[in-house]
């Protein structure tokens, strides 16, 4: 299987690498300024389950000429995804699937407009990864997994061969048969982590510890959760235990978006809290009474409008 992977930064490079380490046929499509730092230094992964170099990794520019591939995994910021369509899009052949592994649902259904229903996957990844100074990167904990599956539900043919071209690359992958839900589950768990660390500017241990920090998080968690029941999704047991371990047990957890505001960086603030709002219907839409997502959605706006008057 002839994979593409779009991007070589921090998930892109971590779950490519895994994989063209252990044999699999991976090229990663990447701007100029990357392929020379692959060319030059390697792709390097420093991670707890195992570091690793990568010399002559193999890489692909937009517009040059090379045969469609079998599998495109796609892995970019959301506020991306458009360029990188176009980037990509010259290499997609009529059997290549189309596997995205970004947070939210709008990219769904912009890739099915674009390519077709048929030609995409659902997918997910669990992963928390940088690119350091050195443009190595860095795993920051010890997990790491994907997820895929059909988005009409059940595990095909085609998504069973994915997970054995997977399989055995040193992270976890899961063929799911409800990928839809998983993909929402996430979701709901990381527009609460997002919103509720932006918003108080801390980590999960400081808004527990301040003054109705905990009810903060749990009317975030309870409004993302009916967004989800609003569109047919409704999270289950299995779900309240993970979210409660992680949102309610002080630690120095922050969502990657809070780490994108410290650093004056862009946000991925409508595709992950804009377009939940958008998909709860006329309740979540309307701009009245105390939505706490609504007021952490408007907090991300006001940041990226004062970042857009200083630069």
């Amino acid at each position: 299987m002839r994979i593409l992977v779009v991007g070589a930064g921090a998930v892109g490079g971590y779950f490519g690498g895994r994989l063209a380490h252990v044999g699999r046929d991976v090229t990663f499509l990447v701007r100029a300024g990357r392929a020379e730092e692959l060319r030059r230094a390697g792709l390097v992964i420093k991670s707890a389950r195992g570091d690793l170099t990568l010399r002559d990794v193999k890489t692909v520019q937009a517009g040059d000429t090379v045969e469609p591939f079998d599998l495109v995994v796609l892995s970019c910021k959301a506020y991306n995804l458009d360029d990188a369509i176009a980037s990509f899009e010259p290499l997609v052949g009529p059997s290549t699937l189309i596997l995205p592994l970004l947070n939210g649902m709008r990219h769904i259904d912009v890739l099915k407009e674009k390519f077709g229903a048929a030609r995409v996957l659902g997918g997910q990844c669990v992963i928390a990864a940088t690119l350091n100074r050195e443009r190595e990167i860095v795993h920051l904990n010890e997990m790491h997994s994907i997820s895929f599956g059909e988005l009409e539900g059940g595990v095909s043919a085609r998504v069973r061969a994915i997970g054995e071209e997977m399989a055995g690359a040193g992270f976890d992958v899961l063929s799911s048969d409800h990928i839809l839900l998983s993909m929402w589950e996430k979701w709901v768990f990381l527009a609460t982590l997002a919103a509720s660390t932006c918003l108080f500017r801390g980590a999960v241990a400081d808004i527990l510890g301040a003054p109705d920090g905990r009810r903060a998080i749990e009317g975030l968690l309870g409004e993302c959760r009916a967004v989800a029941q609003h569109n047919g999704f409704t999270m289950g047991p299995h779900f309240d235990a993970r979210a409660n371990q992680t949102l309610f047990t002080p630690s120095p957890l922050t969502a990657s978006m809070l780490r994108d505001v410290e650093n004056h960086s862009r946000t991925e603030a409508d595709h992950i809290l804009g377009d939940l709002i958008q998909r709860g219907g006329s309740a979540q839409q309307r701009d009245t009474g105390l939505s706490l997502l609504r007021i952490a959605y408007s907090h991300l706006k006001a940041y990226e409008a004062r970042e857009a008057r200083t630069t």
